[in-house]
């Protein structure tokens, strides 16, 4: 069976071909395609601007993704779209276009839960079999693991998610938005030295990254008014813009490494699955990695191609339902801003 999928909740719009063979061996990618709307330094990317993104070029690259593939429309089984959750204007930008698809091909549609896309190609790419997983991303912070066929939200953020976090502080600093602005806060992080105090807000299961957003974007304003140069109080060196960077990653990846190695306690797990935009960040690998590698486990994590939001990873779960017998009938070919990952019945598995 080979599906298409469109992916378009957030700033980057991706659409993948993949091909499930009969016997149930590896999936087949055949085409992963995707173009990110790019905001200016310093600002955050409008929904209305994303749809407007997202309506140019979704044509172009479903052309781009057949090609690519070397499929026909015949070949096409379904069509698979991110339902939600996301921003509404860019989803609702998809799922036109997955409906337009759908009548245009006489092919079946099928709504994917984006955390769930993201979990299932995490699985499919890495082989982990039954992993804790973290999910973090600019829109979605959870920890998560399966039971009775539903993947469990163990623990969350509170309020902001922790890649928000990271892209709201690199607007405070100006940072290019280009390709990323986790990307490039990473990047200063690691010629930072100086760890600052910051605000350790984990709340039995759950984290709350609001108030160390609050408390970094004060040092940052310290940072610029202070001319003569601010100095760490014990080394007497300078405080950079760097040190900030490095401050902020070392403390909310700490508090997700803690409430994820409280997951794979409960749940008896010696594996962690990262994924989500923020999962391609190097030091959250290393500590998520030094942690398991106590506990005696292992983590798994893929790179950019399919951490990042992207068509492949919705295709595969859509597909994964659609061999259940799973569709979306055109009249509930919605999209919604709030889907949590526990609404979905995973049928797929045992």
């Amino acid at each position: 069976m080979i599906a298409i999928g469109l992916e378009g909740s957030a700033n980057k719009l991706g659409v993948g071909v993949i091909l499930h063979p009969p016997k149930g061996d590896s999936a087949q990618i055949l085409a992963n395609i995707r173009h990110t709307f790019v905001s200016p330094p310093g600002e955050g990317f409008l929904p209305k601007d994303t749809a407007k993104h997202h309506r140019t070029w979704v044509v172009r690259l479903v052309k781009q993704a057949l090609r690519e593939a070397g499929v026909t429309i015949d070949d096409v089984d379904c069509v698979c779209y991110t339902k939600g959750p996301g921003m509404g204007a860019p989803l609702q930008g998809v799922a036109v276009s997955a409906r337009m698809l759908s009548l245009l091909w006489d092919k079946e549609l099928v709504g994917v839960n984006h955390c769930i896309g993201h979990i299932e190609m995490g699985r499919e790419i890495t082989g982990a079999q039954n992993p804790v997983v973290l999910y973090v991303s600019g829109g979605n912070t959870q920890v998560i693991a399966y039971a009775s066929q539903r993947y469990r939200i163990f623990g969350e953020a509170l309020d902001i998610a922790v890649g928000n976090c990271l892209d709201r502080f690199a607007r405070t600093l100006n940072i290019s938005n280009d390709p990323a602005p986790g990307y490039n806060i990473e990047q200063l992080a690691k010629r930072g030295k100086h760890l600052l105090d910051l605000p350790y807000t984990v709340k039995g299961m759950d984290c709350s990254f609001s108030g160390i957003l609050a408390s970094i974007d004060v040092l940052a304003a310290k940072l610029e008014r202070d001319t003569t140069g601010w100095r760490d109080e014990v080394s007497g060196e300078v405080i950079s813009r760097e040190d900030l960077c490095f401050s902020l990653q070392e403390t909310i990846f700490a508090m997700l490494v803690e409430i994820t190695e409280r997951a794979m306690a409960h749940v008896a797990s010696h594996q962690v699955l990262i994924v989500g935009g923020v999962g391609c960040n190097e030091r959250l690998q290393q500590m998520m990695g030094m942690m398991a590698k106590d506990r005696g486990g292992s983590v798994f994590a893929t790179d950019e191609r399919f951490c990042i939001d992207n068509g492949i990873m919705i295709a595969h779960a859509g597909l994964l339902a659609y061999r259940t017998g799973f569709t979306t009938a055109l009249t509930d070919s919605t999209c919604t801003q709030r889907f949590r990952t526990d609404e979905v019945l995973i049928k797929w598995r045992n």
